[in-house]
């Protein structure tokens, strides 16, 4: 247990650089509190003490803006950067060093009672305001940019902008070791609709001018 609380905080100083020094994340980082308390619900969760797990989530919400469900499982070294407003639903599934930013949803599609909620694995980094929706998985070392809405399973080392997300393959060969760097540059994101516009005016330059060539061949 101590060991995984230590871990907690050594994401938080590793992935903010506003985190002066360790007394600083445990005392005063509400992403650090809401985690911690998390933990403690998911617990009485387990023993089936749903009404004080709940009850404990409750309180957690108020105090840090911050709601996860009691049921959700967490691995260690996570971290949610502000996180104000972030959700996390009942059966949402988060691995090791996965990093939120406010804002973040990983909710569910359906009324059934059933697996609904996101699986998130290692080293998933989510950007502000990112809408991770049903049962669906986000693989590895993937990087889901802000705003983006995600619906349809993500391969492992991918990016995913826009709405709704389209999924990016990355260059695995360029990754830095997690958990060193967090590499989300939105100003570095591939932007794909304009990608494809691009490719589309090109072709329909080249398109044009084998008219253009037919019609003076025609013409002579």
């Amino acid at each position: 247990m101590w060991e995984t609380l230590r871990r907690d905080v050594r994401a938080a100083l590793a992935r903010d650089p506003a985190a002066r020094n360790r007394l600083e994340v445990v005392l005063l980082y509400p992403g650090v509190h809401a985690l911690w308390m998390h933990r403690l619900a998911h617990a009485l969760w387990k023993r089936r003490l749903f009404f004080l797990g709940r009850a404990l989530s409750q309180l957690n919400r108020f105090l840090t803006g911050i709601e996860i469900h009691p049921g959700a499982q967490i691995g260690p070294g996570f971290f949610v950067d502000h996180g104000m407003g972030t959700v996390i639903g009942e059966t949402a599934e988060i691995g090791e060093e996965v990093t939120l930013y406010h804002n973040v949803t990983l909710g569910g599609v359906s009324w059934e009672r059933k697996k609904r909620h996101p699986t998130v694995e290692d080293h998933v980094v989510i950007g502000a305001g990112a809408q991770v929706l049903g049962a669906i998985r986000i693989g590895a070392h993937s990087r889901i940019g802000a705003n983006s809405v995600v619906v349809k399973d993500v391969p492992p080392h991918s990016v995913v902008v826009g709405v709704p997300g389209r999924v990016l393959s990355r260059e695995e060969e360029n990754l830095p070791e997690p958990p060193s760097e967090i590499d989300l540059q939105h100003n570095l994101l591939q932007d794909v609709t304009m990608e494809t516009l691009q490719q589309l005016s090109m072709e329909l330059a080249e398109l044009e001018h084998k008219v253009d060539v037919l019609a003076q061949r025609i013409a002579d």
